[in-house]
């Protein structure tokens, strides 16, 4: 019997993977990702080694030139998640400036492809930026290109997402409209459910676990990986440490005395993780937000469980560097329940 061809993928904006992880994981074959940032491309190739995985600038990247120079022929889907900060308005005209190219580069790809599908995600606001707008231009640019634009802000904790983290993702078809996938869980994956069974200190790269996983997360987490890897933790001053411990699970800086709140001059500060809920949208990586339990920042390999990442992608750079990765991803669960669901339509 003749195996099943898989739809073949592009992802421009790549960063480490979340995107297409999620893709794979749904049955998809990504044949070629695209960023301009080395230490996510590093740390891509590392995890998905038969990915052609290229830094490039997207802006002067030709999508006719990366056809002949790679040999990708025949892209079913484009995914990526441009970055918004070019989005910007002035009266009711939209500002193309230069930062604008690299949103107008993914439609550039999309026009020279013209894919079944496309799949691109950004923040929240991009919707509601100029009344609209923007929104409204996404729409229009692709309309141009024959697709059928359906667009919605996704909750990552609805599809077993250990986090709060929304994303607004449009999706594009030739012949129909795109209907989102209903939440694939009734009851939240928790903060609690996604690291209680890492330790408070540091394991060494390729270190046993100490326990035995405690739920169903943290043993789909663990499948495929039989070592520990990016559970390095963060030593504070003894001072750090004092204050933290004066917070207690899913509080922050208000449970301080007044005086210490203008100990750090940002609204987030001093804020612990509640270990009943989902975690707040893990970002790249600061020394605001703490374990809901130990008084430091959480590790990377702790950020990634938050992000959805299994224990067996492992993260390669600098701590800084690693925590920037991990928080710039789309959580590869929301990505899984993308595609599963875009399946339906290809």
């Amino acid at each position: 019997m003749a195996k099943e061809k898989k739809h073949t993928v592009l992802d421009l904006f790549c960063g480490c993977g979340g995107l297409s992880l999620g893709f794979e994981m749904a049955g998809f074959d990504v044949k070629m990702a695209i960023d301009n940032w080395e230490d996510a491309l590093v740390t891509y190739r590392h995890n998905r080694r038969g990915v052609l995985a290229v830094n490039a600038d997207l802006i002067t990247l030709d999508p006719e030139n990366v056809e002949e120079k790679y040999n990708v022929h025949d892209v079913d889907v484009i995914i990526g998640g441009p970055p918004c900060q070019g989005f910007s308005v002035a009266g009711k005209r939209i500002i193309d400036d230069e930062r604008n190219k690299l949103y107008k580069s993914f439609v550039r790809f999309v026009g020279h492809f013209q894919p079944k599908a496309f799949v691109m995600e950004n923040v929240p606001n991009i919707l509601s930026i100029g009344g609209g707008l923007i929104k409204e231009a996404i729409i229009k640019d692709f309309s141009k290109l024959g697709y059928i634009v359906t667009y919605k802000v996704l909750m990552a904790s609805d599809y077993g997402v250990p986090q709060n983290r929304r994303r607004a993702i449009f999706v594009g078809l030739h012949d129909e409209k795109f209907s989102f996938p209903p939440k694939t869980i009734e009851n939240p994956v928790t903060t609690y459910d996604a690291l209680s069974d890492l330790p408070e200190n540091s394991i060494e790269d390729g270190g046993e676990y100490p326990t035995a996983p405690m739920c169903e997360y943290q043993s789909l987490m663990r499948q495929g990986s039989v070592k520990v890897y990016n559970h390095q933790k963060t030593i504070h001053t003894p001072e750090t440490q004092r204050i933290i411990a004066m917070v207690p699970d899913g509080g922050n800086y208000k449970d301080l005395p007044q005086e210490m709140w203008s100990l750090r001059k940002v609204h987030i500060a001093w804020t612990r993780m509640n270990s009943r809920k989902p975690c707040f949208t893990i970002d790249t990586g600061h020394r605001h937000h703490f374990h809901y339990t130990f008084n430091r920042i959480p590790t990377v390999r702790e950020a990634a469980r938050i992000q959805s990442f299994p224990d067996d992608f492992h993260f390669v750079g600098s701590r800084t560097s690693q925590n920037k990765q991990v928080g710039n991803a789309v959580p590869p669960y929301m990505a899984f329940a993308i595609a599963n669901q875009l399946k339906l339509y290809i």
